[in-house]
């Protein structure tokens, strides 16, 4: 059976190191415990859930503006509860949105919208909600939620890029969230930009730069010409490049063998294959070769945002 739908993909951001800090007992408690909160969240704003998926929840809404409502909620409340647990304990979410056909098979469901949603929670940060532009069709931002646009974003498997966007909120802003629009004025102005500029720093054994946001483009790779040269028989002549878009800081697979890429305070490894990700706070980029190869070419990242 085929139907519109609006996809929810939660997953909890960091739950490996939380698994070594408490033990496989203790943490399987406490990874029930949040996921079934956010599978009655997700209820309440009359969603229903497919499946729960570890560490992760696939649900889906029959309206986006409800979907809009529960994401926005559940982080907002989840940053509540994180607050009375210890640092080395908390588990963020991370959650992606996006709305499209999905076939419903034997009560799982499948398709476009569903790999997006999953891909967008992915490759968002701990905290954010990544969402493509279907799900804030008839949307209007509300007290304390921001839709950014991150601009397209390509992902594995889809012909075309996908424009994405991340839906900003604030823990003390009115329960009340969001409305439909009257008419049809566009979501956002193309022409606004962040007041701020990011600057990243790249460090890879002796070699280290930064660069600011006017900097960019940069290219990452064997080639002298590269702006950040990594000289490694396993990196690609131009492997990687690093974007400055909307606000953020995009990294760029160009390579044939990919980029394994890992945040601070994330057990996870995301793989880039001519794919991109925002990158955000501090991590490592593995390139040509997984982190299980100890002897892969490793750069360090720190991004910061500074006043322009």
């Amino acid at each position: 059976m085929s139907v519109h739908a609006t996809v929810v993909f939660t997953d909890l951001f960091g739950s490996t190191s939380v698994y070594e800090a408490l033990g496989n007992a203790q943490a399987t408690q406490a990874v029930t415990q949040v996921t079934n909160w956010i599978a009655t969240t997700i209820g309440a704003h009359g969603g229903r859930v497919v499946k729960l998926l570890g560490d992760g929840v696939l649900a889906l809404f029959r309206s986006n503006r409800s979907a809009i409502n529960a994401v926005v909620e559940i982080q907002r409340r989840h940053q509540e509860r994180m607050a009375r647990v210890a640092v080395a304990h908390r588990l963020p979410i991370r959650i992606g949105v996006a709305c499209g056909d999905v076939e419903i098979v034997a009560g799982d469901c499948y398709g476009d919208a569903v790999n997006v949603a999953a891909r967008l929670s992915d490759l968002s940060g701990a905290n954010q909600i990544w969402a493509n532009n279907a799900a804030l069709e008839g949307i209007n931002e509300a007290e304390g939620v921001r839709f950014r646009v991150l601009g397209p974003i390509n992902i594995r498997g889809r012909a075309e890029p996908c424009t994405v966007h991340q839906v900003d909120w604030e823990d003390d802003a009115a329960s009340s969230l969001l409305t439909m629009q009257s008419d049809m004025v566009p979501l956002f102005d193309p022409a606004e930009v962040d007041t701020l500029g990011g600057e990243i720093e790249l460090v890879w054994m002796d070699v280290k730069k930064s660069f600011r946001s006017f900097d960019l483009p940069i290219h990452i790779g064997r080639l002298r010409q590269a702006e950040f040269v990594v000289d490694d028989p396993r990196v690609s002549r131009t492997h990687a490049r690093i974007d400055w878009r909307n606000g953020s800081m995009i990294l760029v697979d160009l390579s044939s063998y990919g980029c394994w890429l890992r945040f601070a305070g994330d057990g996870s490894d995301l793989l880039l294959r001519r794919e991109e990700c925002v990158l955000h706070g501090q991590g490592e980029v593995s390139l040509g070769s997984s982190f299980a190869d100890l002897s892969a070419p490793t750069l360090r990242f720190s991004v910061s945002q500074q006043p322009t």
